[in-house]
């Protein structure tokens, strides 16, 4: 168990979680009362757990939600699930490169006089992702490992520290994060889908599913841990930088970070305060290395996606296609492709990438994620239905039924508050929200389209949809 729950928090990328989207919750969401936010996230992800875990018994394709959408609601529906699981990754993936850019800017620009634009430094590192996924080669776990411990541990140290000194001007102030009036003040929907981004890829316990000697204890037991771990770290963290600067002045101290183009600061700040300008040297480093690592693994997530749907047949063929280094170079290309895309118009719109392609992205990222929660959840509710193979009524009906209820107000809080978290008009707010939609409606339209195509008639693999499969060996 310890294993799989290693490769699980490793793909969290816990410092961008923090120095890179903590500001925005802070500054654009409630405040004060983001540390609540991780808490009763993780409560609603680990109801939806418990129905996954148990359909994850009896669908072992991977984990992925393809599969089990497809399995409890029926292919078109699956279908439907792969295309918003691929707009989830890449969306969240965009939004991850408008903050490297924008975190190596700085790096080169302070320790070589290199000023150069941040989206440089972005399409540059596309071009990059793009020949190192050609070549098939990946970051080794054992680097990767190491660098979560560190960057892990400074976040750590920094909060101890807090913790034991008694934070900061208020103190360590329990009601300014973790009451009902701190968790709904200003617009709670925003730090709600940061706080479900940070919990992304949890579900990909169940992959390591046939590598454990006694899986049908291992695998729930991992996932569990790893929910109330990844929740627990980032309520506890983000607390005591609440506690630094204070509950009622903090979201102040962010907005203006978030204005002037250095989100990072917030964190960065505190860290350099506390135990010195080093840490926040080697802070800075390890949060480039972390954002590199982290669409590294969506590239590889997305490019899974594409070759398994072109060998399905559900996708053009031609995406399948690999090179002699058994890469999936077309699936490659083509998401590659799709990034730019995505990329360039923020670029030549001289828009902030933090404010615009990271909030934009990771917006439609997390309401694509809700909407495949809410698909799984009814699968499993169906499916055991269906079949009878589960008769226990917590597992396969008042958990899935809990967890889309709690799925179903974050939603519509998120969707609520959506205009404050992209910092845009409500024209633009509700275009992104459609995009969502049309996505999956195209998907559904494919799937009845394709209805003789999938893993049932080419004996090919479904999709895997977990990025922190991918990243663990990246």
């Amino acid at each position: 168990m310890t294993g799989i729950l290693f490769f699980v928090l490793s793909a969290q990328a816990p410092l961008t979680g923090v120095a890179g989207t903590l500001p925005v919750p802070l500054g654009l969401g409630n405040g004060g009362g983001a540390p609540a936010v991780y808490l009763v996230v993780g409560v609603m992800i680990g109801l939806f757990s418990v129905g996954f875990i148990a359909m994850s018994r009896h669908v072992t394709d991977a984990g992925a939600f393809y599969a089990y959408v497809s399995r409890g609601l029926g292919q078109p529906l699956g279908v439907g699930a792969s295309q918003v699981a691929v707009l989830c990754y890449s969306a969240t993936q965009a939004g991850m490169y408008g903050l490297y850019g924008v975190v190596v800017q700085g790096l080169f620009q302070k320790y070589a006089s290199l000023d150069l634009p941040w989206w440089l430094w972005t399409v540059a590192t596309v071009l990059l992702v793009q020949m190192l996924g050609s070549l098939n080669i990946e970051f080794g776990a054992k680097l990767l490992g190491a660098l979560v411990v560190a960057e892990t541990s400074l976040l750590l140290v920094f909060a101890v520290y807090q913790l034991l000194s008694g934070g900061g001007p208020q103190g360590l102030d329990l009601a300014g994060s973790f009451t009902p009036t701190a968790f709904f003040a200003g617009a709670p929907g925003v730090a709600l889908t940061f706080a479900i981004a940070c919990i992304l890829g949890f579900e990909s316990t169940a992959i390591y599913a046939k590598e454990a000697k006694d899986p049908g204890r291992t695998v729930p037991r991992a996932t569990y841990l790893s929910v109330a771990v990844i929740s627990l770290f980032f309520a506890f963290v983000s607390w005591m930088f609440v506690s630094y600067y204070g509950s009622d002045k903090v979201q102040g101290v962010a907005l203006n970070a978030l204005r002037k183009g250095d989100a990072t600061a917030v964190v960065f700040d505190a860290v350099s305060h506390t135990l010195g300008g080093w840490a926040t040297d080697v802070m800075q480093v390890l949060l480039a290395t972390s954002l590199l690592a982290g669409v590294l693994a969506f590239h590889n997530g997305i490019n899974r996606y594409f070759h398994s749907l072109g060998a399905t047949g559900i996708l053009p063929g031609w995406l399948s296609r690999t090179n002699r280094q058994g890469a999936p170079y077309t699936a490659s290309l083509v998401q590659t492709l799709v990034t730019i895309a995505i990329v360039i118009p923020f670029a030549m719109a001289g828009a902030d990438p933090v404010i615009t392609l990271l909030t934009w992205g990771g917006g439609v990222g997390v309401l694509s994620l809700m909407l495949l929660y809410l698909l799984t959840s009814a699968s499993v509710i169906v499916f055991f239905r269906r079949t009878g193979l589960d008769r226990r009524p917590w597992n396969t009906l008042i958990a899935p039924l809990a967890s889309i209820a709690l799925l179903l107000s974050a939603t519509g809080l998120a969707l609520h508050n959506f205009t404050t978290l992209i910092s845009a008009s409500g024209a633009t707010a509700l275009a992104l929200e459609l995009a969502v939609v049309a996505v999956f409606a195209g998907g559904v339209a494919l799937g009845y389209a394709r209805r003789g195509a999938g893993p049932a008639r080419s004996g090919n693999p479904v999709p895997g949809d977990s990025v922190t499969g991918v990243s663990a060996s990246a």
